[in-house]
């Protein structure tokens, strides 16, 4: 059994997600939080495996709370519930130790199986909310560091061309179809290109791609 906590100041909202999730057979909702401060100590107390969290909450927000609950002994993963409007917040959410971002208006089928894949040790990431995040690196972007450009350097041409894909938004089926590869083949890739450069999720990766300049 999946367990799960949801924290949101909206107790619509709240109770919505829950019930999408608790008709999961595999998933429960352990317990609901409605700030950051009850969400830490949900994580704390049911020791979740993970934590449905929304960002803009009453007190403490969702992203002082993610690195709160990642600091945890027993650490849930994180995954933020993020609208269009607050792209701005998922650079920080990231380095808080978010795996995960999606919309509250995300398909049940589609949340479902993303606490699925988190629960399993991956990252997830909306594809409605792709595009437009990966653009904000664009311009907010620094440059890469003398190591960066070091690991880089150590980098294959297949490795280069898995991150200017990943920071065009791509799937692994779209990268599948670009390079006429099977999905499952471009999976293990893209693994292996996280590991080389120390990323958790494509965010990640897209991240280090606009910072070298590869995103076109």
């Amino acid at each position: 059994m999946i367990n799960v906590v949801v924290a949101d100041d909206s107790e619509i909202v709240r109770r919505g997600l829950s019930e999408i999730i608790d008709a999961g057979a595999d998933l429960h909702v352990i317990a609901q939080a409605w700030d950051g401060h009850s969400a830490v100590e949900a994580a704390r107390r049911y020791a979740p495996d993970i934590v449905l969290l929304d960002i803009r909450m009453p007190g403490m927000d969702g992203l002082t709370a993610a690195r709160h609950i990642r600091e945890l002994p027993q650490a849930p993963r994180v995954i933020i519930l993020t609208t269009f409007s607050e792209d701005e917040y998922v650079d920080e959410a990231i380095r808080a130790g978010a795996c995960g971002f999606l919309l509250k208006d995300t398909p049940p089928p589609h949340l479902l199986h993303a606490l699925r894949e988190v629960a399993a040790g991956k990252a997830t990431l909306d594809p409605a909310v792709t595009g437009r995040i990966l653009s904000t690196f664009a311009d907010q972007a620094p440059r890469i560091s003398p190591a960066e450009e070091r690991l880089l350097a150590t980098l294959t041409e297949r490795d280069i061309t898995l991150l200017r894909l990943i920071a065009r938004g791509l799937s692994n089926a779209d990268i599948g179809t670009t390079l006429h590869l099977a999905e499952g083949t471009v999976k293990g890739q893209v693994s292996r290109l996280f590991s080389k450069i120390g990323a958790d999720n494509r965010v990640q990766a897209a991240r280090l791609a606009y910072r070298a300049g590869l995103e076109h």
